[in-house]
């Protein structure tokens, strides 16, 4: 007599005498026993350890939310050493096709380097010198003309609105009109523009306010343009070291590398536009405009927006509201060509950020490291989310803050959270343990 045979799927082979069928269905018969008692066990243990479970991930909660306040807390007073670091890294990220184009017509590396270095601060320098003049040749106008010019045009709308309250009943409305008039035209008159600059300036000044940082700032950019080449070789070494995910962080470096040129061509022809509907529109310092939408248009979303006020309360004071509602419309309209459809056919989907993580990583980091926080923010969410989508454990995140999820509609109402079959693991359906 042989024993039955079991095959890989679990059946029951069985080459001898009929005799040995019951032998069989009995041993068929008590490993289904013994997986059901396993499974009703395992399934026990899971629920009882449920109070347990939830108290470990609402402890893991609270330890990661205090370690991200840490983290937010040392990244504020920390801001001089990773502000010139990091705009360090972006400027060599820019840079670096100069560099390998120039090496690559045989030019010696230490001498590509030094003349993509002089190229970057020669245009950095002349656009805020550039500024800062035309900055205090408006300020000199406003004060001269553009002051008296606003002043009429308050009294002057002051008086209509004063008039028809009074038709309508109200007590008093023209001597309270013109208190709050005469009470802020002082004021309005002496718009202070050192704030106003101090903005645009924040953004260098944060990092070559003293001259410490301007050299540290400086250097890094040279040494990361002369280490540029080998950072191939670098990466590959990593990997033969077991290190983290190569291929992904090559593809989120020249991900933010094509992201920052693109950019900085779309900002530059945002300048040009804008400076040209200013002088198309009558308006003094074109120049200056073109160069504030330039600037501006780095930090997302709202850096447009705000780029178009002057000229466009500038077009009110000197031409009326006509010409206002054009210059605002002709922002309107290159905003809209050039950021919401040129851009993103040039970036791509592959970026993969939300419109609403931008803004609020504009807020973020603009609250973390002011201006210039604000202008990199775009980049160091890039970062971010490629950390995440390499974790296992967050890679959730990832996928929230990303745009790669079905568009339109979607019924979410057949959703469970946690899904029937992820409630307990090892739990399975009663019909599956003989299958």
């Amino acid at each position: 007599m042989r024993f039955p045979d079991l095959e890989p799927n679990g059946a029951v082979s069985v080459q001898s005498s009929p005799d040995v069928h019951g032998f069989a269905a009995a041993l068929q018969a008590m490993r289904i026993a013994i997986a059901e008692a396993l499974r009703r066990t395992f399934t026990r243990r899971v629920i009882e350890n449920e109070p347990k479970a939830g108290r470990l991930v609402a402890g893991r909660m609270l330890l990661l939310l205090a370690s991200l306040v840490i983290l937010v807390a040392g990244l504020r007073a920390a801001q001089n050493f990773f502000l010139p670091v990091l705009l360090a890294f972006f400027v060599a990220t820019v840079s670096f096709p100069i560099t390998r184009t120039l090496t690559r017509r045989k030019v010696p590396r230490s001498l590509a380097v030094l003349l993509t270095v002089l190229v970057d601060f020669a245009f950095i320098a002349g656009v805020v010198l550039l500024g800062v003049v035309l900055m205090q040749d408006l300020q000199a106008k406003w004060n001269a003309k553009y002051a008296a010019q606003l002043y009429q045009q308050v009294r002057d709308a002051s008086q209509v609105l004063a008039a028809n309250l009074a038709q309508l009943g109200v007590e008093d409305a023209q001597e309270k009109i013109r208190i709050a008039v005469e009470s802020n035209l002082a004021s309005l008159q002496q718009i202070r523009f050192e704030r106003i600059w101090n903005f645009g300036t924040g953004v260098l000044g944060q990092v070559v306010g003293f001259f410490g940082a301007a050299v540290i700032f400086i250097i890094l950019t040279v040494f990361m343009l002369s280490e540029a080449e080998g950072f191939g070789g670098r990466l590959q070494a990593i990997s033969q070291a077991q290190g983290p995910n190569i291929a992904r962080m090559v593809s989120a470096t020249r991900d933010i590398q094509r992201y920052l040129a693109i950019k900085t061509v779309v900002s530059l022809a945002t300048g040009f536009l804008a400076g040209l509907l200013c002088w198309a529109a009558g308006l003094d310092f074109f120049i200056l405009w073109g160069i504030v939408a330039f600037a501006l248009n780095f930090i997302p979303v709202i850096g447009s927006i705000i780029a178009g006020v002057p000229p466009t309360i500038l077009a009110l004071l000197v031409a009326g509201v006509p010409n206002a509602l054009l210059v605002a419309g002709g922002y309107l309209l290159i905003n809209n060509f050039l950021g919401n459809f040129l851009e993103p056919i040039l970036v791509g989907r592959r970026f993969g950020i939300s419109t609403l993580v931008v803004v609020i990583s504009v807020m973020f980091w603009g609250w973390v490291w002011g201006p210039l926080g604000m202008l990199l923010a775009v980049p160091l969410t890039m970062v971010l989310k490629v950390i995440l989508d390499g974790s296992d454990e967050f890679r959730w995140i990832g996928v929230a803050i990303g745009t790669d999820y079905p568009r339109g509609p979607t019924d979410t109402r057949h959703l469970e959270f946690p899904p029937k079959e992820d409630a307990h693991p090892g739990a399975q359906p009663q019909n599956s343990a003989g299958a």
